[in-house]
């Protein structure tokens, strides 16, 4: 889904075979492989889902692909202090967290901790890329987020999400001692082929994950399908238009 996001920073940062990424929040590690069928050595953290670290490691295994610039690849499940662990680990030149900032309150603090953890690991004057959901009114799957939102705290309805705001991005990186460097706009639609596809698509990013842990499977489903109906077209397929911000930014 935000394979275009990606493709934007990868080709704006130069990314190949000089460059040495730390993914933070890599998920099922797609902008890992992206970076690294660039040729860049690529080390991913991720602590939220064991099934989405084992599908990016599955993805960046060298014997699956063949492909000597995957060699290196790692993901590192502890903290992001781990993946300097090793005794060959490097320094990197480009810290990447494509997670995006401004759907769920409090996500912004979660970022700041990763980088606080992070930064020391990468080169003076190393690349940080943050990435952050454009306005809701450009944003079709905010009104879906509402709902992960309500249903994971019933008592607050909707009170934990909240719009992004302009600034989000440029705040994580002032608290995180960053400098800002430029930034870009992408949009990222998210097409689906029927509402199946749709629903299972959005509950495998783990958004969904605390409305299912507070309600139940069905009910989500429930209440996803539901908000993916305007999003439905003639033919069948679910497109939800969204924009998303990044921010560059340079470690001191």
């Amino acid at each position: 889904m935000l394979v275009p996001l990606y493709e934007a920073v990868h080709q704006r940062l130069d990314v190949g075979t000089g460059t040495r990424l730390l993914g933070l929040g890599c998920g099922s590690g797609l902008a890992l492989l992206m970076a690294a069928s660039r040729g860049a050595t690529v080390t991913g953290f991720d602590a939220s889902s064991p099934s989405r670290t084992a599908l990016a490691r599955e993805r960046l295994l060298p014997q699956a692909w063949g492909t000597r610039a995957r060699a290196g690849a790692r993901i590192v499940e502890g903290a992001p202090e781990d993946a300097a662990c090793a005794p060959d680990a490097p320094k990197y030149n480009l810290v990447t967290a494509f997670e995006p900032v401004g759907c769920l309150a409090g996500d912004s603090e979660g970022l700041g901790e990763l980088l606080a953890a992070a930064v020391p690991l990468a080169e003076h004057g190393s690349t940080v890329v943050l990435a952050g959901w454009g306005p809701p009114e450009r944003c079709a799957t905010s009104t879906v987020l509402r709902v992960a939102a309500k249903l994971a705290d019933p008592l607050r309805g909707a009170g934990s999400w909240r719009p992004a705001l302009r600034d989000d991005l440029e705040e994580v990186a002032q608290r995180a001692g960053l400098n800002p460097d430029g930034s870009g706009r992408v949009a990222c639609p998210f097409g689906y082929a029927n509402m199946d596809n749709a629903v299972r698509g959005l509950l495998s990013t783990g958004l969904f994950d605390a409305a299912i842990a507070a309600t139940d499977q069905d009910q989500v489903d429930k209440e996803l399908t539901e908000a993916l109906h305007p999003y439905r077209r003639g033919d069948g397929t679910v497109w939800m238009p969204n924009v998303f911000r990044y921010l560059v930014a340079r470690t001191p």
